[in-house]
């Protein structure tokens, strides 16, 4: 514990905040200036009393004071090396407490821990700026204010002034001492391609009027200076000297902890951060010596591997052996057009564009052509349209070049019976192999697997009766191709049933029996469906009637989904092309929401981006609480979901780099003042948008600084967007967006890449933002837990089963309450334990144990009295004890760290006894399934009883299937300790 404790003690918690934008902070040097002038901040006391006083540092650099002050002056100060630690935020019982912790930002927060005692000083200032340069600057002295020689002016060149100096002396081969401003600036742009040529300019003119040289070349000191000015990101930097144990770099053991403990990569070795120097140091020296200057670590920020999207899952990384209706399906509406119904032409590059996308579902309208040539078009005027056989061979082109999984053809045929037969004859001979025609397995309850139908064409459309001989017979046509055309050509209101354009029309067995898997059948209700419908028919929903069904039969709509197939289609009335949005209808499970890609926003942005979350092959497992097929899921559930605990995102949105103005916008000149959105998209309980400030300043490179708390209640099927937007724009305010499904969110320091409106990655345009996920499931990643608010035993919620009103079925349930409790007790109470050891320990929540043990760590090693804890790991579970006298807020620690593996003993030690009792209850609970039915019927339940007695059913089953989950899943964090 001693070499661990040497090894980590000098590293702190790091601030996310920036410095003042009125004088940039890109060296500490720059961080005392500021300090030694000196600001006015409150002072808050245990008594919640307030005091304004102005705060400056000494010029020696060895103590803080703080004027006007009733105590003597020599008595309102601190002492420098007095100080413990310096925490960011509300981290502090007096600046937690609630008199106060409402009345200011967390980000305008800080505390000074000093003295042997572990007294706090806890202030807030104007600004988070202010809070972010007295933090790092008191941070800096703390850990180097033995070591003060040389900070303020450097007497040798650093490796990164070397490093500079070395691209100035390329760039002037003939030692003149001076480069051409031309020239200068196009070796910053260079360096950082983002940054705008007149920035570059406007700097150099800056410095060479402020040193009288003003017209001159570019000499190395003017560069240098320009260079640090312009390519120091302040967040960054202060990053850096936070987890730096030199002043200026980063070592591989740095790196090392940074990545596992900030990052939460697991199994980093040095070797690893060697090789993240090597490829992002620019410097040779740095190179050399397995440093990482400010450049290097601002190049690895700005890499792939610091990208929020979890490259895992950009891979098919999900379980494609399921059967084909517990997906999610990519899916285009008219997907030949490119743009609305009345005016957009149709073209094949569209079909192209689709499929390159990830598309796995187009929709093809199909009518009567010249020459019996059937031809695809899908609005009245018959002046864009395009030959059938050719639409054909290129989706023979492109099919499987995206994604290898099925691809479903919804035909929508409007053709005579001799054009059919053409149809089927260009169907079979393109596509060959790739067409799906062998009849569905009559003794299968579900479809066949993606993984199954790797490489399959599937044709959706209607069928002649398998028993048929005739050659050709009528069918109903209420496909929406059919509802398109009845509006436009001023159809009859007649010609509807359930809300569903309806008429004869004449099928031909040829075509006919090229529908295998999905034959297109009328709804008529669920009841029906339930009784009637086999696995290989799918129904297709107008978008009206689709959100009437989620609003009026919610839970149906999701049970009926479990097994068929269903397609949802946007109502004829967006002749504009518009999109409906696909997540009011993912939310019922509905696997094919077909989309108009031509037309971007919002709604096109969720589409693209939940697809991208399984490699981008169009097929996404939908969350099993809606595949299962004994579960209670709501599709309008606005609550927490039965035995489910919510998860806390915590966004921390904190720079922008490169914005541009908006595409469109009829302002003039360069000025940007962006804002950003963070939108959380899902069932409607998660459903929420919040907004930062407007930066008016250096819009272009913005600092915000803002947090972010988003409850998730359903992590499988939310999705989390950054819209940033211009508040100084006269027309379009859209600068950028990126949509990210919450599954794919990787914590700690993140770059977010924009995009257009029309989806094409703007280059070197950026978020900084700092992702933490609490009290999150078991289930995979290295996400951080906790919890932001503990409850104790009496405000503690346990989840309750319901009655039936089946005496035999309530029984068994009944006597599974207790194990429930106690469940949820085990669950808490280790939970609960570790957000006061984190809280004592002055972290947040969402920290991790390492981080703790950091601060721990740091306490004994920053102590002017000798202290001695040591970790006793010879038996089963490991003890943190204290040899001789240490102050009362160790103690406290120590007594919380006690506390935690007591209450980690315990679920250990007890869960594998409730977890078989919750198990045990789940399956009597499931032997009642097959014949609930008819037992409900017996005791007299019909009707609505009857039903809402099978929806009970299904919540207490789920209850006891997602308690026993979460109990296996809280055990991973005890044993991971030990």
């Amino acid at each position: 514990i001693c070499i661990l404790a040497c090894s980590i003690a000098r590293k702190k918690t790091v601030s996310f905040s920036s410095m003042p934008s009125d004088r940039k902070m890109n060296s500490t040097a720059a961080c005392m200036a500021f300090m030694m002038e000196g600001c006015e901040m409150k002072k808050f006391r245990s008594n919640s009393r307030m005091y304004s006083r102005y705060f400056l540092l000494d010029p020696d650099m060895r103590w803080l004071r703080w004027e006007p002050s009733k105590k003597d002056s020599e008595k309102a100060k601190l002492e420098i090396k007095s100080i413990k630690e310096v925490r960011l935020g509300k981290k502090t019982p007096v600046l937690r407490s609630n008199g106060l912790s409402d009345q200011f930002p967390d980000e305008c927060a800080f505390s000074i821990i000093y003295g042997d005692n572990y007294e706090s000083l806890d202030l807030v200032a104007s600004t988070a700026d202010v809070v972010s340069t007295w933090v790092m600057g008191l941070r800096y002295l703390v850990s180097y204010g033995r070591h003060m020689v040389g900070v303020v002016e450097p007497s040798q060149p650093s490796v990164r002034t070397s490093w500079i100096g070395s691209m100035f002396e390329l760039a002037d081969p003939e030692r003149q001492g001076h480069i051409d401003l031309f020239r200068a600036t196009q070796i910053i742009k260079g360096l950082n391609p983002g940054m705008r040529e007149s920035r570059i300019e406007l700097k150099f003119k800056e410095l060479q009027k402020a040193k009288d040289c003003y017209g001159e070349g570019i000499d190395l000191d003017i560069f240098v200076e320009a260079y640090c000015e312009l390519c120091t990101r302040p967040e960054i930097f202060f990053l850096l000297v936070q987890f730096s144990s030199n002043k200026e770099y980063l070592d591989s053991k740095d790196l090392m902890l940074f990545v596992e403990v900030e990052q939460g990569v697991e199994g980093v070795t040095e070797e690893m951060c060697r090789e993240i120097v090597r490829k992002f140091e620019p410097s040779a020296e740095g190179r050399d010596n397995g440093y990482l200057s400010i450049d290097g670590f601002t190049h690895y920020l700005l890499s792939s591997e610091c990208h929020i999207f979890d490259p895992q899952h950009k891979h098919v990384c999900q379980d494609m052996a399921q059967p084909l209706s517990h997906y999610y399906i990519n899916s285009s509406h008219n997907a030949s057009l490119l743009e609305d119904h009345y005016w957009g032409s149709s073209d094949l590059s569209s079909y192209v564009r689709a499929l390159r996308m990830g598309c796995r579902s187009l929709e093809v309208v199909v009518w009567d052509g010249v020459d019996c040539e059937p031809v695809v078009y899908v609005r009245s005027s018959v002046a864009s349209q395009l030959a059938f056989c050719k639409v054909v061979d290129v989706i023979n082109q492109y099919a499987f070049e995206s994604s290898e999984y099925p691809l479903i053809l919804c035909l929508v045929t409007h053709c005579s019976v001799p054009q059919q037969r053409v149809m089927a004859q260009h169907l079979k001979k393109i596509l060959g192999d790739k067409l799906h025609i062998e009849p569905p397995n009559m003794e299968d309850h579900y479809l066949p697997s993606p993984e199954k139908l790797k490489g399959k064409i599937l044709i959706k459309g209607k069928s002649l009766p398998s028993d048929s001989q005739d050659s050709e017979g009528e069918v109903t046509d209420e496909e929406e191709g059919f509802e398109m055309s009845r509006r436009m050509m001023g159809g009859d209101d007649k010609d509807q049933l359930n809300g569903i354009g309806c008429k004869q029309l004449r099928l031909c067995k040829e075509l006919s029996d090229l529908v295998t898997l999905c034959k297109s059948v009328q709804f008529r209700d669920f009841e029906t469906s339930k009784r009637e419908q086999k696995h290989w028919k799918i129904c297709s929903f107008n978008e009206v009637d689709a959100n009437r069904f989620a609003n009026e039969f919610p839970e149906d709509f999701v049970s009926y989904n479990k097994r068929f197939l269903s397609r949802v289609y946007p109502t004829p009335m967006r002749i504009d092309a518009s999109n409906m949005n696909p997540q009011d209808f993912w939310k019922c499970g509905c696997q094919i929401v077909a989309m108009n890609y031509q037309t971007p926003g919002l709604m096109m942005d969720l589409n693209l981006g939940w697809f991208r979350q399984n490699g981008n092959c169009g097929y996404v497992l939908r969350p099993a609480i809606m595949r299962e097929e004994v579960s209670y899921f709501s599709a309008n559930a606005r609550d927490s979901l039965p035995g489910v605990s919510a998860q806390l995102l915590h966004i921390k949105v904190i720079s922008g780099q490169n914005l541009p103005k908006p595409r469109g916008s009829a302002a003039k000149g360069d000025v940007v003042e962006p804002y950003i959105y963070v939108e959380i998209h899902g069932i409607p309980a998660d459903c929420a948008e919040q907004r930062t400030k407007t930066v008016s300043q250096n819009g272009d490179n913005p600092i915000f600084d803002e947090s972010f708390e988003f409850q998730i209640n359903l992590p499988e099927l939310a999705a989390l967007r950054f819209v940033v937007l211009d508040d100084d724009y006269i027309g379009d305010e859209f600068i950028g967006q990126y949509t990210i499904p919450f599954e794919c969110l990787l914590p700690g320091y993140r770059h977010v890449p924009l995009q257009s409106l029309t989806g094409e990655f703007l280059p070197n345009t950026t978020l900084f933002v700092h992702v933490a996920i609490t009290n999150r499931r078991g289930g995979g990643k290295a996400h951080k837990r906790g919890l932001s608010v503990r409850k104790g035993r009496k405000a503690r919620e346990y989840t309750s089963t319901k009655t039936t009103g089946i005496k035999v079925v309530d029984e068994l349930f009944r006597a599974s309450t207790q194990s429930l409790r106690e469940a949820t007790d085990l669950r808490e109470n280790v939970q609960n334990a570790m957000v006061s050891f984190k809280e004592l320990c002055g972290l947040t929540p969402a920290a991790n144990m390492k981080q703790c043990i950091l601060t721990v760590s740091s306490w004994l090693m920053n102590s002017e009295r000798a202290q001695r804890v040591t970790v006793d790991l010879s038996g089963a579970y490991p003890t943190m004890e204290a040899h001789g006298p240490v102050p009362e807020l160790l103690r406290k620690v120590l007594t919380a760290y006690d506390t935690m593996i007591q209450t980690s003993r315990t679920l250990i030690e007890s869960a594998d006894g409730v977890y078989s009792k919750l198990t045990q209850a789940q399956r009597a609970g499931l032997d009642f399934h097959e014949d609930l039915h008819r037992i409900g019927a017996r005791e007299g339940l019909k009707g609505r009883k009857l039903q809402k007695a099978m929806e009970s059913y299904a919540w207490n089953i789920t209850v006891l299937k997602v308690c026993s989950f979460s109990l296996c899943s809280i055990m991973l964090f005890p044993l991971y300790l030990i």
